[in-house]
Parts: structure tokens; C-alpha cells; sequence
């Protein structure tokens, strides 16, 4: 039976004051890599209690490594307002620079959640984490087409009956971009992966447990890019 992971409330000082944050560790205690976990838009009910966000940090946790959820400036009792996505990645900077200095050894697995995959694609080129997690990409409301391609290994995940982020639109970015990133689609499954959290959970696990991501299952289905689930 899998362990809950364990949850530690803390405090990080950023540009805009001090971030609130919660660290889930596994059991395992590993410290080979650090998960920072960005979240939804935060003029829109966004904050790192979203279940999403909490499904990818949990993910991480459960496989033993340390995930790092934290609330952008003005959400929860991170001090600040919101600053047009500029502040947040100054936020999601300041939150990847104390996770390293916390676990010196371990590499960066940056994800984040609609606005919050925003953010970690907007870092990602100078932060060069080892792995690159986007849930359901808002490229209709952020210009993401001239940003700079991650080298390392990049996943995109998108419901195919996303309410809020057209899925084909997402598709064809995905398609633009050099290096272009991995693609799954999740059949049946709106915004916030509504009945589809476990596949979404596996999904993650799965990019994020082994060296490559090559053809590893989710409930029998094998990911090859551009799978609909």
C-alpha cells in the first residue's frame, strides 16, 4: 500500500514578499530531483490547492522525490498582486532558486497547470530543468509561439474536451515548435480532467520516472506522441 507523502507548510522569500508553499515528500526520500509546481491563473480562483496541481505534485511525491506547490503573489497568503504573468515568473524564479539551494543535487522537473504552464515555459530556457511538464497550455490567451524550446525532454497534456484551451489549436503550437514537445491527448476530458485525474496521474509518473519517455502506458494505452487516451 502506497504511503501518503508527507506535507511541509513553508514559507519562501520572493521579489514581491514571502511565498506560500507546501512541500509534499515521499517516503522513499530521494533527493535525485525537485518538482516545482506552478498554478492556475490567479484571477480566476487559481491557487496551488487545485486539484490538478495537487494530482502532479502528488505524482512526484509518490515517486519519491520532493514537489514544491506554491502560491503566486496575491493568492493564499503570498504577499503581492497579481502582475501579468511577469511577477509570477519572478515568483516561480525565486521558488526553483530555493528549491535548489534546499536540495543542491537534485535536478529540476518544472510542471505546471493552464496559466501556471505558462509560467513554466516562460522560465524553462533559464532555469534548464531536466523535465518539462504543460497541463492544458492556454496558448489562445498568452503569445507562446516566439518563446524559447527547453533542451530537455518536454511533455504537453490536453483534454480533447477542454472547455477553456481549444485542443487542436494546442495540437498545432505543440506541432510549431522546434523541438516540438511530446503530445498526449486525453479523450472525453475537459479543463480541470474531471473523472480523469488517475490517467492523468500515470501520465505524469510516467514522464517523469526513467530516463527517457518512450513509450511508457497509461491504462494500457502506450504514449508515442500525439495519443489520445
Amino acid at each position: 500500500m502506497t504511503r501518503a507523502p508527507i506535507t511541509e507548510p513553508v514559507s519562501i522569500p520572493g521579489p514581491a514578499g514571502n511565498i506560500e508553499a507546501i512541500i509534499e515528500s515521499g517516503s522513499a526520500g530521494l533527493e535525485d530531483a525537485v518538482a516545482v509546481v506552478c498554478h492556475p491563473h490567479p484571477l480566476y480562483h487559481g491557487t496551488m490547492s487545485n486539484k490538478v496541481v495537487h494530482t502532479i505534485a502528488r505524482s512526484v511525491a509518490q515517486l519519491g522525490r520532493p514537489a514544491v506547490r506554491f502560491n503566486f503573489r496575491g493568492v493564499g497568503h503570498s504577499d503581492g498582486a497579481y502582475a501579468e504573468g511577469v511577477g509570477e515568473a519572478l515568483d516561480a524564479r525565486a521558488v526553483v532558486a530555493w528549491s535548489r539551494q534546499r536540495w543542491p543535487q537534485a535536478n529540476l522537473w518544472l510542471a505546471g497547470f493552464s496559466f501556471g504552464a505558462y509560467v513554466a515555459l516562460s522560465v524553462a530556457n533559464d532555469e534548464a530543468p531536466s523535465r518539462l511538464l504543460m497541463v492544458a497550455p492556454p496558448i489562445q490567451r498568452f503569445d507562446m509561439t516566439d518563446m524559447a524550446t527547453p533542451g530537455c525532454p518536454w511533455l504537453v497534456i490536453q483534454g480533447d474536451r477542454d472547455e477553456l484551451v481549444d485542443a487542436n489549436a494546442v495540437e498545432a503550437w505543440a506541432a510549431s515548435m522546434s523541438p516540438a514537445p511530446e503530445l498526449v491527448r486525453f479523450a472525453d476530458t475537459d479543463h480541470f480532467f474531471h473523472g480523469r485525474l488517475t490517467l492523468l496521474r500515470q501520465a505524469v509518473s510516467g514522464f517523469f520516472d526513467g530516463p527517457s519517455f518512450d513509450g511508457k502506458s497509461v491504462d494500457g494505452k502506450s504514449f508515442d506522441g500525439n495519443v489520445t487516451c
